[in-house]
C-alpha cells in the first residue's frame, strides 16, 4: 500500500516512519524541521498550498493518508498566530478530507485526549461530554468534525499523552524527566492530571497495525490500558530505571499560573482492543524504552 504521512518530522511522525516504511511505500511530509524524513520518500510541502497537496495527490496517490501534522503548543511561538493555527489544524484538514475523498484515500486522523471535558469522570468513554478547555483541543475538535462532514473513509484516533525520547529535533517532557532524574537533578510533577498514557513506540506499532485493517467510520480512544498522574508516571519511571524517588516533587496545576487546566481525561481503550488492537502495560513500555 501507499502511505502518506503528514507531519512527518514530528514527535510521532518519525516513529511512524520507522515503523510503517518497514512493510509499505510512504511518503513523509515535513515544514521546516527535516526530522528524518530525509531518510524516506521525503517531500517539503506546506499543507496549506492546495496546488501543491493536490498535485503530491495525483502524483502519489495514497491508499491511505496519516494526518498528525498540527501545532500543539500550549503557548505558541513567536510569529505563530491563533489564525495560523486554525489554518493548519483546521483548514488544511478539510482540505487533506477532501483530497481523500477524491482519491478515495482513508484518512487517519490524530486528534487528543484534551477534546474531553476534564472534570466529568475517569476512563471516559467515546461518547463522553466534549468540552476542549484550549485553544489547540478546540481546533483539533473542530477538524474531526470538518472530517466526519467531508466522508465517511475516515479513523480518528482520540491521542493519549504520547511519552517516550524524541526522534532529532523533537522533544517531550518524559524524555526530559528522563534526563534530569538521570542527571540528579529534581522534577517537579502534577498530581491532579490524569491520562492514559501510549508510548511513542507503542501508538506507532499499533498505527501501524491499523493501517492493514478494514475499519472506517470509526471515532476510537487511543490511549494506555491505565491512568495515572504526572508523578505516578515519574514514580513508575524510578522504579523501573532505579531512579531516586526522592527526586520527585508533588505539584499541583495551580501551582503554574496561566495553564488551562485539564484535571483528568483518562480514556478508556476497551474499543481500541475490540478490533484487536492490545496495548502493553505502563511498565512494559517504559522497560521498553529505557532498555
Amino acid at each position: 500500500m501507499k502511505i502518506l504521512i503528514t507531519g512527518g518530522s514530528g514527535l510521532l511522525g518519525q516513529y511512524l516512519n520507522l515503523a510503517i516504511s518497514a512493510n509499505q511505500h510512504i511518503l513523509t511530509f515535513y515544514r521546516s524541521n527535516t526530522g528524518n524524513c530525509t531518510d524516506f520518500n521525503s517531500i517539503k510541502i506546506d499543507l496549506l498550498d492546495t496546488i501543491e497537496l493536490s498535485r503530491v495527490f495525483t502524483d502519489f496517490k495514497p491508499d491511505i493518508v496519516i494526518h498528525t501534522a498540527a501545532i500543539s503548543q500550549p503557548i505558541l511561538p513567536e510569529g505563530i498566530s491563533p489564525r495560523d493555527v486554525y489554518d493548519l489544524n483546521v483548514t488544511a484538514t478539510k482540505n487533506i478530507a477532501e483530497l481523500c475523498e477524491k482519491f478515495n484515500s482513508k484518512l487517519i486522523y490524530t486528534s487528543t485526549d484534551l477534546v474531553y471535558a476534564g472534570y466529568r469522570g475517569s476512563m471516559l468513554n467515546e461518547d463522553a461530554k466534549l468540552i476542549p478547555v484550549s485553544f489547540y483541543a478546540e481546533t483539533k475538535l473542530m477538524g474531526e468534525i470538518k472530517i466526519q462532514q467531508t466522508f465517511d473513509n475516515f479513523i480518528i484516533l482520540r491521542t493519549a499523552l504520547l511519552f517516550g525520547f524524541g526522534i532529532n529535533h523533537s522533544k517531550n517532557h518524559f524524555h526530559q524527566m528522563h534526563k534530569d532524574l538521570k542527571q540528579g537533578k529534581p522534577v517537579k510533577l502534577f498530581i491532579d492530571q490524569y491520562r492514559t498514557p501510549l508510548s511513542l513506540i507503542e501508538a506507532s506499532r499499533i498505527i501501524n497495525e491499523i493501517v492493514r485493517s478494514d475499519i472506517k467510520s470509526e471515532v476510537i480512544n487511543f490511549g494506555g490500558l491505565e491512568r495515572v498522574s504526572r508523578y505516578e508516571l515519574g514514580e513508575r519511571l524510578c522504579d523501573i530505571a532505579k531512579f531516586d524517588k526522592n527526586l520527585l516533587t508533588k505539584i499541583t496545576m495551580d501551582d503554574v499560573p496561566g495553564i488551562q487546566k485539564v484535571e483528568d481525561v483518562s480514556m478508556n481503550t476497551d474499543k481500541l482492543q475490540s478490533f484487536g488492537f492490545k496495548q502493553k502495560t505502563l511498565d512494559e513500555m517504559i522497560l521498553e524504552i529505557i532498555k
